[in-house]
């Protein structure tokens, strides 16, 4: 059993490659994920997550506020909250955007870029992973960008192997089966996401490490999975195999709060980001997100965020 895919599975993130990019030194593009990107596999994903997977050269990603990241050959780039970024072959180099250099395939294959002045080159096939979930606490708990040698840990020659034929197969207009691209994009962010969670040392890495333990990432998912169902620390204690107050601990520990405060604070997060992205009534969005009635649900919502979610809303709208 798998913790941490299962907690993704939950999420039920899709995901693709859609571009074949190609640069010589020096060059620097400014780009961001959009759902027309993402069109082939699924429409207006309320999450998305970019990726670069780096075939051949080297590069430097940033994003505003933050020190560039250098990534070479072998090496896949994620950005969790999809956050505008600038790719480029060295520093001091004004960006272009890349929208205006992507390029249909004639072939019927990866849209393609080829950009530069003719120097160094660099070749990357950059894809995504979306969600019609607006919230995934996972995502929250990643810093802006990550960085993984795919090449690493007991699997990363397959992994390597793999990733590398579908880019050059997807580069000749084959493989165009959504799902072995979605399987492959899963993988890439399970195992990111993975050694971040086992080698950071920031606090926010916390709730990731939760997940690599079998018992408490076991109730992760299921709560996860099912967010609506009527949950208590006796019933995941039972479907983990543990008395109540030693699951409790031990999740409390590990997680830094007890089970069912977890959950209320995901319910509860989960209902903020409807809020913002639908107009589904208070009534609607109460049921959604586990609660019996809209009256319960006003109620939690106000003692954690100070305002009825009515006028948290009307609030996010006014700004």
């Amino acid at each position: 059993m798998d913790p941490l895919s299962d907690v993704l599975r939950a999420f039920r993130l899709t995901g693709g490659v859609f571009l074949d990019a190609r640069f010589t030194a020096p060059w620097c593009v400014a780009t961001r994920l959009s759902a027309e990107d993402c069109k082939k596999y699924m429409t207006d994903p309320l999450l998305l997550i970019a990726y670069h997977f780096v075939v051949e050269g080297r590069l430097l990603i940033s994003v505003k506020g933050e020190p560039a990241i250098e990534v070479r050959a072998g090496e896949v780039v994620l950005l969790p909250r999809n956050d505008l970024h600038v790719l480029g072959s060295g520093y001091g180099l004004d960006p272009v955007s890349a929208l205006d250099l992507i390029r249909p395939s004639d072939s019927g294959g990866l849209a393609r870029v080829s950009h530069g002045g003719g120097g160094e080159a660099t070749h990357i096939v950059c894809g995504f992973l979306g969600s019609q979930d607006p919230f995934n606490p996972v995502i929250a708990a990643l810093p802006s960008i990550l960085k993984l040698d795919v090449r690493e840990g007991a699997s990363g020659e397959w992994i390597d192997a793999s990733v590398r034929f579908a880019a050059n197969e997807l580069t000749r207009g084959k493989l165009a089966s959504s799902g072995v691209m979605s399987r492959l994009s899963e993988l890439l962010f399970v195992e990111t996401v993975r050694h971040y969670a086992t080698t950071s040392d920031n606090p926010d890495a916390a709730w990731l490490k939760g997940l690599s333990d079998p018992r408490v990432g076991r109730a992760l998912a299921l709560m996860h999975g099912d967010m609506c169902a009527s949950w208590s620390a006796e019933a995941l204690a039972r479907e983990v195999s543990m008395s109540r107050s030693a699951f409790v601990q031990r999740f409390t520990s590990l997680i830094g709060m007890p089970p069912i405060r977890y959950l209320t604070l995901w319910r509860l997060q989960a209902a903020k980001s409807q809020l913002r992205e639908s107009q589904k009534t208070i009534g609607q969005l109460a049921y959604s997100v586990g609660y019996e009635s809209e009256e319960a649900f006003s109620r939690a919502f106000k003692r954690e965020f100070g305002l009825p979610p009515a006028r948290w809303r009307d609030q996010q709208v006014a700004q």
